[in-house]
């Protein structure tokens, strides 16, 4: 508007300009709310007639009169079409809310300490924009010692998030009940059946791969069952290692398995660090193709120090994936780190019946 007046005062209304007033209301809507668009659309109209007027004869021209009407008529689309934009937008604040809620009560905020454990995590859904996907993350204090689940649903959209929270459910309430770490993952196997409705095939590719991880009060090892799931990592003063377990097929395949999975143990040093995590961390590639190594990218950057903070750790995988990942095809992402605290039970070197 202030370009189209310094115009016609420029050319002392030699030339007509004021059609150029027409895209101020279109432009308005674009950020502007209903009553702004509203205002500017009257303003230009206001400035179109002074600027009539200047020039004899041009006020009531047939033309000039045209670019009245059009000016009034795009001013009133542009102000409908402002209404519905605040109304989407707020509908889209709306939607994310919800989707806040729902990521907060699906995968809850990882304690900094449970027990004689210290705890980092880290979850990013690989679909831009979306905040909840597909993989799974857990930790609890129980009587049994502090457990852990994390996971990778096998899917994608609201079947994958309809079996995360079947998964997570379950975890919280049957951690805190079965003693047998076998007989919990179990359980979630039986969570994952229950959550497809009878007679509903659903997705005969959706099953869950997961690592369910038990600390117990002594803090001296750590109890594992593998249902299909990368294996977990440790950092301590001697590197970075590797842990075995003896794989079982994931969740929600069971039946093909009937002996089950079975847990396996591992010594467990005041100050290491457990390091879980799902494959859009170790499945990342980079110009080349090639798959993030993050055993040995942890030991460049961990190997021969002092046993690192879990913060630490996640911020560095986070941000090392990130660097090294060049694909557009992202996937969803989930890490926990866990450490044992030195405290006198872990001094003591009590032991525990797995």
């Amino acid at each position: 508007m202030l370009a189209d007046i310094v115009a016609e005062l420029a050319i002392h209304g030699k030339e007509p300009v004021s059609f150029l007033l027409v895209a101020v209301p279109p432009l308005t809507a674009a950020t502007r709310g209903p009553r702004s668009t509203a205002v500017s659309t009257a303003v230009c109209l206001g400035l179109q007639l002074w600027m009539a007027a200047r020039r004899a004869g041009h006020f009531a021209e047939q033309h000039h009169v045209a670019l009245y009407v059009s000016t009034l008529f795009i001013g009133i689309v542009s102000t409908a079409q402002s209404w519905q934009r605040e109304r989407t937008e707020q509908h889209l604040v709306h939607a994310h809310s919800v989707a806040e809620a729902m990521q907060r009560a699906l995968l809850r905020p990882v304690p900094r300490s449970l027990g004689p454990v210290r705890v980092a995590g880290f979850y990013a859904a690989g679909v831009g924009g979306t905040l909840v996907g597909g993989d799974l993350y857990d930790v609890c204090e129980t009587p049994f010692g502090v457990r852990a689940i994390i996971g990778d649903v096998r899917g994608k959209g609201l079947a994958a998030v309809q079996t995360v929270a079947a998964v997570l459910g379950s975890f919280r309430v049957s951690a805190h009940e079965w003693p047998s770490l076998r007989n919990l993952a179990q359980r979630l196997e039986l969570s994952i059946v229950r959550n497809n409705p009878s007679g509903d095939p659903g997705d005969p590719e959706l099953f869950v791969t997961a690592l369910v991880l038990e600390i117990p009060d002594s803090g001296d090892e750590v109890r594992i069952v593998d249902r299909g799931h990368p294996p977990p990592l440790v950092i301590g003063p001697r590197g970075v290692r590797q842990l075995g377990t003896s794989p079982a097929l994931p969740l929600g395949l069971g039946t093909l398995s009937p002996n089950g999975a079975q847990a396996t143990v591992h010594p467990l040093s005041p100050g290491e660090v457990l390091v879980v995590h799902t494959d859009g961390f170790s499945e990342a590639r980079d110009t080349s193709g090639a798959f993030y190594p993050i055993q040995d990218r942890l030991a460049a950057r961990f190997g021969g120090h002092e046993a690192p903070e879990p913060e630490a750790v996640v911020s560095f995988l986070r941000e090392d994936v990130e660097d090294w990942s060049q694909t557009t095809e992202n996937d969803d992402q989930a890490i926990l780190a866990l450490t044992v605290r030195c405290t006198s039970k872990t001094k003591a070197g009590g032991h525990a019946d797995p």
